[in-house]
C-alpha cells in the first residue's frame, strides 16, 4: 500500500548445519528473513487467477442487502447509552434468548456488551453483510452467566465508575446521580434481589476479564450459546427491512 510499509517475518526453516545419525536428520540452526512488503512487490497472474472466483463470491455475499437504516448511527452519539450500543445490546436480548430458553427454559435478564467492541458505525442507507463484519470484527461469542444479585450490584458500581456508553439491553433501568453514584437501579422494572440468580448474557472476552470486567466470576453457572456477536447482528439485521435504534432512559445520569 502507498506511503505504508509492512514487514513480514517469514521462517525459512534452512537447515544449515544437520547430521546424519541413524537415518534421522537433527535440525541445528534456524534462519528468518525479513522482507519488506511494499509497492515493488507485484501480484502473480496465476495466483490472481486462481483466487479471483473465490473473491468474486466472498464480495457478493458480503455485499447482499440485508436491511436498511435510516440515519446513520455511531458509539460517540451518546455519554451512556447510545443508538448503536441499544441495539446491538437488544439484538444479543432477541436473538440469544431464543437459544437460551430452548436450552434451559429461563430467560436472559439483562446484557453486557464493551463500548470498545463496536468497531464502526452504521450508516444510513442500505445494509449489508459487510456491515455487521464491519461493527464486529472480532469472533467474540455470546454467553449467558448465572449471576446472584450482588454480583449484579457488582456489574452496576462498574459501570458507574466506567463513564462509558457500555451498551446495555432494555430490561436494565441504571440511574446515576451528579457524582457518578447510583441513585436507581432497577430489573425489569424490579430492585435487585441479592440473593436471586439473575440470567445475563455478555461475549466471551468480557466474561473472561476483558476490559477489567471481573465481576462474572465466580457464578451461579455458564451457558455456551456457540454463537458469534457478528452472526447475531446478521440475524437480526434480515428480521427487520429497517432498523430503528434509540438513544432511551435505560442508563443516564441526572442533571447537575
Amino acid at each position: 500500500m502507498a506511503n505504508k510499509h509492512y514487514v513480514l517475518l517469514l521462517l525459512s526453516f534452512l537447515v544449515l548445519c544437520c547430521r546424519q545419525s541413524n537415518n534421522e536428520s537433527t535440525l541445528t540452526k534456524i534462519e528468518g528473513e525479513r522482507i519488506e512488503i511494499n509497492n515493488d512487490l507485484k501480484p502473480k497472474p496465476e495466483i490472481e487467477e486462481f483466487i479471483a472466483p473465490y473473491r468474486e463470491n466472498v464480495n457478493k455475499n458480503l455485499d447482499s442487502v440485508i436491511s436498511y437504516a435510516p440515519e446513520t448511527y455511531a458509539k460517540g452519539d451518546g455519554a451512556f447509552n447510545t443508538a448503536i450500543g441499544n441495539f446491538m445490546a437488544d439484538a444479543v436480548l432477541e436473538e440469544g434468548n431464543i437459544i437460551f430458553n430452548k436450552r434451559t427454559g429461563h430467560n436472559i435478564d439483562l446484557v453486557l456488551l464493551n463500548f470498545g467492541g463496536i468497531r464502526s458505525i452504521i450508516s444510513q442507507g442500505d445494509i449489508t453483510t459487510r456491515t455487521a463484519y464491519e461493527v464486529m470484527p472480532f469472533e467474540n461469542s455470546v454467553v449467558v452467566v448465572g449471576m446472584k444479585g450482588d454480583k449484579v450490584m457488582e456489574m452496576m458500581n462498574y459501570l458507574s465508575k466506567a463513564k462509558k456508553a457500555h451498551p446495555v439491553s432494555k430490561q436494565l433501568q441504571l440511574t446515576l446521580g451528579k457524582d457518578f453514584e447510583i441513585a436507581s437501579v432497577s430489573i425489569h422494572d424490579k430492585p435487585i434481589v441479592l440473593n436471586k440468580t439473575y440470567y445475563v448474557a455478555t461475549n466471551d472476552y468480557l466474561y473472561n476479564g476483558g476490559d477489567r470486567m471481573g465481576f462474572f466470576q465466580p457464578n451461579e453457572g455458564l451457558e455456551i450459546l456457540d454463537y458469534k456477536i457478528r452472526n447475531v447482528l446478521i440475524d437480526h439485521f434480515k428480521k427487520h427491512d429497517t432498523i430503528h435504534p434509540k438513544r432511551d432512559n435505560r442508563f443516564i445520569k441526572l442533571n447537575d
